[in-house]
């Protein structure tokens, strides 16, 4: 059963075609980096205007990189939020229409299920009851999942993301968008006990995460010690290596702070760690620590499965196809749709 995924829920213009849900048969993706770069962040309003763009040719392209043409694709998976509206707007309108011309099923995804359903492509099938942190530019949650496509939110952002931070704190010190790769890279080369950050906690919910805190403490650093932004071609001095690493180890510190709290409620036989953060090497070198030392398999994905991208959408669809069910032509973009939640009172918590 062949699968066209869709996902446009930020800046990333991306189609895949997905096999039996866990066979990619192509998966390619438009950037918008250049578009953004210049304002450090991203512009809905152009974000907009790149996916009406790029939908038709970035389709076509994995389409012909699978080998298919759109009267072999069984059925449309396209996201339907969260994320930006306008974005999500132009692939939802284009899924419609194909679905309507060539009288296939249409499907909307959940963006945080797709991200949760990114591991089923290179993993042995996921054991339940599972833990999933989805880290992200745009949202930061953690997940208990008790059976497969039943989810219960035990945290999330109150404010900034994980990913969002990394963007702020590269545009402060003049590294450029986006921010968390290059800081990934740079702190690799700091020392990260140098400056000394307090974990962000937050009074409602233990388990809930907040950065804009931890964002500000950045911002205070550098206008006390005048410390100046980075001009292209300049080799980045000490100082800033020094806090870019302090900063990341707080972030990791952080996510694996409430992680390990889970684990120690909740009786998961598998860890999921997932969504464009997921790509910072230190960050899945500590998650990777935390699996081994509960005993149990930690699913990360390959970094082109682990950002935005459509064989998610397709893969998170495809059960929900054999179940029969459908997305009605009356589907619109939900910029804030959660993942629907289990009653609390049947979570299990961890014996004595």
């Amino acid at each position: 059963m062949l699968i066209l995924g869709i996902e446009t829920s930020c800046d990333e213009t991306a189609a895949a075609v997905v096999e039996d849900g866990r066979i990619v048969r192509s998966n390619l993706v438009a950037t918008q980096y250049a578009i953004h770069r210049p304002y450090g962040g991203i512009v809905p309003e152009l974000a907009s205007r790149e996916h009406v763009r790029n939908i038709v040719p970035i389709v076509r392209a994995a389409l012909e990189d699978a080998g298919v043409t759109f009267r072999e694709i069984e059925a449309i998976a396209v996201t339907r939020g969260p994320g930006l509206i306008g974005s999500l707007l132009v692939g939802i309108c284009y899924a419609k229409s194909l679905a309507y011309a060539l009288s296939r099923p249409l499907l909307g995804v959940n963006h945080h299920e797709g991200h949760i359903f990114s591991v089923v492509f290179e993993n042995p099938p996921v054991r339940h009851p599972a833990l999933a942190l989805v880290v992200s530019g745009g949202d930061t949650s953690l997940f208990w999942i008790p059976e497969p496509e039943r989810y219960h939110l035990l945290g999330h952002t109150r404010d900034d993301a994980a990913g969002e931070a990394f963007d702020k704190v590269a545009k402060l010190l003049g590294l450029g968008y986006p921010g968390g790769p290059v800081i990934d890279r740079l702190a690799k080369c700091g020392n990260p006990r140098a400056v000394r950050f307090t974990i962000p906690r937050t009074s409602e919910n233990d388990f809930d995460f907040s950065f804009s805190g931890l964002k500000t403490a950045v911002v205070r650093y550098v206008r006390e010690r005048e410390i100046r932004p980075v001009r292209e071609g300049e080799a980045v001095p000490e100082v800033i290596l020094d806090l870019l690493a302090s900063f990341q180890e707080t972030v990791v510190r952080t996510l694996l702070e409430r992680l390990s709290r889970a684990l120690e409620q909740y009786e998961a036989r598998t860890l999921i760690l997932t969504g464009g953060v997921a790509c910072n090497t230190r960050l899945r070198e500590e998650v990777f620590r935390l699996g081994k030392e509960a005993g149990i398999p930690v699913y990360v994905p390959s970094p082109p499965l682990t950002t935005d991208n459509a064989a998610m959408i397709a893969a998170a669809a495809y059960p929900k196809l054999l179940r029969g069910e459908r997305s009605g032509w009356d589907m619109t973009a939900e910029p804030g749709l959660r993942l629907h939640q289990v009653d609390a009172r049947r979570i299990p918590a961890r014996s004595a």
